[in-house]
Formats: C-alpha cells, structure tokens, sequence
C-alpha cells in the first residue's frame, strides 16, 4: 500500500525578512569553515605577543636604574721644547763670587771701625791677628787698631776675599812690619828668643812636654803667656825635634832677660 507523503518540512527561520532593517542577506547566512592551522597560527602569535610583552614589562620593571659615568679623555700636557733652555739675552745671575768691590784703607783704624767698615762695603770674611807676634787674642776689637791689612787698598776684587788684618793694642806702636808668629816646619826647632811664650808653644806639637821658667830671680809662674817673652831655650834652634822635651826661660815683655 503506498502512501503519498507530503515532502519533510523545512526549518522555519525566525527573523526578521530579508530586505528589512535586522535582517542579514542570504549571504551572510552562509557559514565560512576556517582551516585549523590558521587558528593554530593566529593563537600562537597571541600567546607569544602577550608572554613577550609580559617578560619586557617584568624586566623593565625589575631591572634597577645605573649611574651614568661620563669618561672625559684629557690631553697629556706636554712640557714646552724651551722650558729648559735660557733666553739668548737672558744671563744668569750674579753670584758672590762674581761681586767686587774696592778695598778701602783701614792701617791707623779701630779694629772695630774698620770691620764695620769691610761690612758696609761687603766684605764679610774678615780676620785679625798681633802683629807683634806674640799671639795674643783680639778679645776687645776697640782695644786695639790696625797695622797692616792682607789686601792693599784700591785693591778691587771679589767680596768673598779674606781680609786679615794685623793689629796692636791702643797703646802700642805699630812694628816696621808684621812679627810673624815661629813655625817648626821641617821639624827643626825654631829661634823662639824674644817670642812669646804663648807663640812658641803654638809651634810645637801640641803633644811636646814644655816647661816654662822666670828667667829672673823671683820664681814666678808663667800666668799670661802672651805677656812673656822667651830669654833661652833648650834644645837649641836649628836642633832636629824628635819628640824629645823642650824647656824656656822667660820675663815679662816690659822686662829684659838676664
């Protein structure tokens, strides 16, 4: 037995129809399949945008902010070629030894006066001795005036030049020329007659035994050497010094020898 069935019906859309506001064309209607592997790509560069992202802001916020350190090169300074070497014109100058000055005329001066004298026009190397001979020390330069002078007057030369000068006490003469102390130079004894006692001894090896006697009567003890001339000696001068002792009669300078 056949039926005559009427054909399945068809699913009733609900909406709006086509052409009218809210309503889709029949395209649209149409579903687009979307191959797998394009939502695989498009998911994975979503993961990897959003992890990279992520990381920059964890690091950028993590990461502690450095001191900026400039570095500055600077030029070696280099010396200049002429530091070291003088001007053409320029010469050195003077030193001491190249100052000069006119010795001036201190013979009939104070020993003093005519230090203060040397000073004033720059020499500073002054000395003194008796000129007697007798060896005495200028203890007072006031007490005693000038008899002769090392460099003679007029003379210009350098103001480091020793001046000696020779001098005798106020009230003494000044001798024709200068006694000059005895020497016992090639080890012979010096003529010590009418030197002081105090010169003679300064002639000897300070290691000789002296011994010294008043040539007069009285006794006395020879205090003041300087104040003593010498009347004998023994051994006799001329005679070879072999360390053997020396002895001396003397009187005083205002005496005479018996």
């Amino acid at each position: 037995m056949s039926y005559n069935q009427p054909p399945p019906a068809q699913p009733t859309f609900i909406g709006p129809p086509a052409g009218q506001p809210g309503g889709k064309p029949k395209w649209a209607r149409k579903r687009v399949a979307i191959p797998a592997f394009c939502l695989i790509f498009f998911v994975g560069v979503g993961i990897g945008s959003s992890g990279s992202n992520g990381d920059q802001e964890k690091t950028s916020s993590s990461a502690k902010p450095q001191p900026t350190v400039t570095v500055t090169e600077t030029a070696a300074a280099k010396p200049a070629k002429d530091d070291a070497k003088p001007a053409k014109d320029e010469k050195p100058a003077p030193g001491k030894d190249d100052e000069k000055a006119t010795v001036p005329n201190f013979v009939g001066m104070g020993l003093q006066s005519a230090q203060d004298k040397a000073q004033e026009v720059g020499f500073s190397e002054l000395t003194s001795h008796d000129a007697l001979g007798r060896d005495r020390m200028q203890a007072f330069d006031r007490n005693w005036k000038v008899c002769s002078q090392s460099v003679e007057a007029g003379t210009s030369t350098s103001t480091d030049t020793d001046l000696d000068f020779g001098a005798v006490k106020l009230e003494e003469g000044c001798p024709a020329k200068d006694e000059k102390p005895p020497s016992a130079e090639g080890g012979k004894m010096p003529d010590f007659t009418g030197k002081s006692v105090k010169a003679a001894r300064g002639a000897l090896d300070s290691g000789a035994s002296i011994t010294v006697n008043d040539a007069s009567a009285e006794d006395r003890m020879v205090l003041m050497e300087s104040n003593w001339k010498v009347c004998s000696q023994t051994p006799a001068a001329g005679t070879s010094l072999n360390g053997q002792p020396v002895e001396l009669t003397a009187v005083k300078f205002e005496e005479s020898c018996q």
